[in-house]
């Protein structure tokens, strides 16, 4: 779909998408009177849960007050449903885990990696050093047959202190 159809469709969903009811709650405890509270409507709280209707009234609804109109829709309380997502709010997973380099372990003996880290520091190119290391006789971390720049580049990204 072209950008502009795109832009026309969204502009036209916030054209029409449902505003936040202002409901008069009377509180006998106010002296002032009555209360605004804002309520979402059903689609709107669908909307920023980022469920479907049908899921909501199935899973969401029953676990929080509403209120019902006289037409038959209903209301849910913002205070309502920022109890619920509070309840229901946990801590980011990603936090919790090890933080941990995936792949094989390298098997490369320590002096190897200091040779290749000194060899760069000195300004020798990766194909130089990777050629030395082949005529050396060197295996790799890994028992390959041959030394390429780019597994000399990924030992040292490896071994670079952070």
């Amino acid at each position: 779909m072209a950008k502009h159809r795109q832009r026309r469709r969204r502009e036209k969903e916030q054209r029409h998408a449902p505003k936040p009811v202002r409901v008069s709650i009377l509180n006998d405890t106010e002296p002032d009177g009555p209360v605004e509270r804002l309520v979402y409507s059903r689609e709107q709280a669908a909307k920023a849960l980022g469920i479907s209707l049908a899921t909501l009234d199935r899973r969401v609804i029953p676990m929080v007050a509403t209120i019902k109109t006289e037409w038959g829709g209903r209301l849910i309380p913002a205070a309502e449903f920022d109890r619920y997502l509070f309840e229901r709010t946990q801590e980011p997973r990603a936090s919790r885990r090890r933080q941990s380099r995936s792949g094989r372990k390298s098997t490369l003996p320590a002096d190897v990696v200091a040779r290749i880290r000194d060899e760069r520091a000195q300004g020798r190119s990766l194909a130089d050093i990777a050629e030395q290391l082949n005529r050396d006789g060197i295996p790799t971390g890994q028992g390959g047959r041959q030394w390429w720049p780019s597994t000399v580049l990924a030992i040292l990204a490896r071994t670079s202190p952070l």
